[in-house]
């Protein structure tokens, strides 16, 4: 089951109840309070207590979309649907049968949910999207906002300021060269040990690292970065924490194998998994899949590490994911960035601004 907890608050009303209705729910990651998605629409004429339902489906939908395994905790200042959800009061109007039935398929299909009842000034960001969307009801308006999957940094104002506060700064360090790595073939979840070369490439990363003034290092519990961040630590002391998060994708059944052997064997899988982020390799792991158990490593680690210089040492797919998301860019721009092995790269990660990519790909400390 995903570590990860979200937190979905949820609102729905009418004008007039029955009258121009409306829902609003939004996602956040439980740890950060980071708003993951958001989604509202206004459905015409309905009671107070549909919308509410309504906006109670459409916010756990939308957390299964960003983790279906993910322990979700639902908010809503309704005391009736969270009693009814919680099992606790009957539901006995016949237009509330079908959407708690809704409401309880979708949340079946989650690590686990529950639900608290909050007072209404603490859902007022739910409630503000529900208020726009009986607004757009009353004025006969089909209407409808959905923001998903938003960056894991908030949106940068309109026109930039610098942060006020202290960053932590991620050192990204993608392991040494393996047998694999050497001959450009899938290396995912397999223990695959570092070569020789690959070794003195982790060395000289480390003597490049010594004085960059690390206060942690995490890393991937694959042994090809264990060993690559145990000689990081033996020239600065620290101890390694393996952040299970950090982990390179899964590669299925293309383990192993080389570009043209995976297009000779499953020529169609391979074209939708470069085409289409969310398609796994047969027996695999999509990159959307990998990118949300990233962003949750990467949220716990900003709360252990607040305002310190931390080094990752990972793969190339979760360190491209998080220079993706630092520069708010979509998910399709993986494909257009090459990381060499035991290449560095650097992302400040401010609380109240957006990151900032400050290297990438940087492999002076090889050149000798």
């Amino acid at each position: 089951m995903s570590s990860r907890k979200l937190v979905v608050e949820a609102d729905g009303g009418s004008r007039g109840n029955p009258g121009p209705a409306g829902y609003g729910a939004l996602v956040r990651d439980a740890l950060t309070g980071e708003v993951l998605a958001e989604v509202a629409e206004s459905i015409g004429h309905a009671t107070n207590n549909v919308a509410e339902y309504r906006g109670l489906i459409a916010g756990l939908t939308a957390a299964a979309q960003l983790d279906p395994s993910a322990r979700v905790e639902v908010r809503m200042d309704s005391k009736l649907v969270v009693e009814q959800m919680s099992g606790r009061w009957k539901i006995k109007h016949p237009d509330m049968v079908p959407l708690a039935l809704q409401a309880r398929d979708v949340a079946g299909g989650l690590g686990s949910v529950s639900y608290a009842w909050i007072p209404r000034n603490r859902n007022a960001h739910a409630d503000r999207l529900a208020n726009e969307a009986m607004d757009a009801a009353a004025r006969g308006e089909q209407w409808v906002r959905k923001i998903e999957e938003t960056p894991g940094e908030p949106e940068p104002p309109p026109s930039w300021t610098p942060p006020s506060a202290a960053p932590t700064t991620t050192i990204l360090l993608r392991h040494g060269e393996t047998p694999l790595s050497a001959e450009k073939r899938f290396a995912g979840t397999g223990e695959i040990p570092l070569t020789a070369h690959g070794l003195a490439q982790a060395r000289a990363a480390a003597l490049a690292l010594k004085d960059r003034g690390l206060e942690a290092i995490v890393t991937s519990p694959l042994s090809r970065c264990r060993d690559t961040a145990a000689e990081i630590a033996a020239v600065t002391g620290l101890d390694v924490r393996v952040e299970d998060g950090f982990r390179e994708a899964d590669f299925g059944e293309w383990e192993g194998l080389t570009f043209a052997e995976a297009g000779e064997a499953w020529p169609a899988e391979l074209k939708a998994w470069l085409a289409d982020p969310e398609v796994a390799p047969p027996g695999g792991e999509s990159f959307a899949h990998v990118a949300r158990r990233v962003r949750t490593a990467l949220d716990k680690l900003k709360v252990r590490y607040r305002e310190q210089t931390v080094l990752v040492v990972s793969h190339v797919t979760p360190i491209k994911l998080l220079v993706k998301d630092a520069l708010g860019a979509p998910m399709t721009s993986l494909y257009r960035m090459h990381l060499d092995v035991a290449a560095l790269s650097s992302i400040d990660w401010y609380a109240d601004g957006p990151a900032s990519l400050r290297a990438f790909n940087d492999v002076h400390h090889l050149e000798s």
